[in-house]
């Protein structure tokens, strides 16, 4: 029988995601919480618009209030939910959920941490995802990666490879390349090592990931961040593990080499028009995940008693752009320097 899957969260990247299963010819649902947007896949489908292409096709998408209506069981749950949504969502779907389904937290941060008390931990695999998309039009993606340049990282939560993750691996096939690990810990330790590099950093300096190198300073400070997040991973007891399709070599070396390597992919894959998650939500007037990142790394490194003052740093100026004191801004760099001193 064929598995019948949710999108949860019809955001840039859910979206991105929901339009190349149904393409691919899957049973698909999108499920979201903005009106318009779900009104618009109704009435047109999605239109996805790629650097090396553009894809429209029919969805079907409901609101939040419709999935009671579906009287339907999922196999398959690709939760794409910000971070801060992760927990009522998981629980909104929970009973939409058959009893040997899995929900797949397409997301940054270490969700599973809090999704699999909900659901259990046998319905819960970890993914790890490089996939860069924007979305401010109701039924229209700007994709930023190409198909042959997202990656997921699959993983059972116990570590050991499974028929439904190959399965899954080969369902996740059509939307980008796809690898199974028995690490997914460490993968997504080192997926977060990343992010605490340029999603905090480059949102709240308004910068873009290829303008790293070329800004007096960012490059220095991400570096800082990553050896921070780094040395609370290695006190937690988390290793590193090859992520973005990368080879384990290219995972090798010193701390610092590993570093720069990551953040040289990350600003390659994106290209020079794809703007970081955490922009996208100050543009939007939203919250944004820095506290599920960033401030992710601030709270384990307490408990690791690891210092994480630049970590800090980008929390506290987060708060200000949110509040409305500070604006996304290259001179934030000063501040977050003076902060670490």
């Amino acid at each position: 029988m064929e598995k019948k899957i949710a999108v949860l969260g019809a955001g840039a990247i859910g979206s991105s995601v929901g339009a190349d299963l149904a393409r691919a010819g899957y049973d698909v649902v999108l499920i979201d919480q903005w009106p318009a947007h779900v009104e618009a896949m109704k009435a047109g489908g999605l239109r996805v618009v790629m650097p090396d292409g553009e894809l429209h096709t029919p969805v079907r998408a409901y609101h939040l209030c419709e999935a009671c209506s579906l009287n339907a069981q999922f196999d398959v749950v690709l939760l794409a939910a910000k971070s801060y949504d992760s927990c009522w969502m998981v629980e909104f779907i929970k009973p939409y959920l058959k009893p040997d389904g899995v929900v797949v937290s397409v997301q940054n941060s270490l969700n599973d941490e809090w999704i699999a008390p909900i659901v259990g931990i046998t319905r819960d695999i970890g993914c790890v995802i490089e996939l860069s998309a924007e979305i401010f039009t109701p039924g229209t993606v700007q994709r930023n990666t190409t198909r042959a340049k997202t990656w997921f990282g699959l993983g059972e939560l116990h570590g050991r490879i499974t028929p439904r993750l190959r399965e899954l691996e080969k369902m996740m096939g059509c939307v980008g390349r796809v690898s199974v690990t028995t690490n997914i810990w460490g993968a997504k330790w080192t997926k977060l090592i990343n992010s605490s590099m340029v999603l905090g950093p480059l949102g709240i300096l308004g910068l873009k990931p290829w303008e790293v190198a070329g800004e007096p300073g960012v490059f220095e400070l991400c570096i800082r961040l990553g050896r921070e997040t780094t040395a609370v991973g290695t006190a937690l007891g988390y290793t590193i593990e090859a992520i973005f399709g990368l080879g384990a070599e290219e995972f090798t070396g010193s701390t610092e080499e590993v570093l720069e390597k990551n953040l040289r992919t990350i600003a390659g894959v994106v290209g020079k028009h794809g703007r970081g998650v955490v922009i996208q939500d100050y543009l939007k007037g939203r919250c944004s995940e820095v506290d599920y990142l960033n401030g992710l790394v601030v709270k384990k490194g307490r408990q690791a008693h690891v210092p994480t003052p630049a970590n800090e740093a980008i929390v506290q100026i987060d708060r200000q752009i949110q509040l409305g004191a500070l604006k996304p801004d290259r001179s934030n760099l000063a501040l977050v320097e003076t902060m670490i001193r």
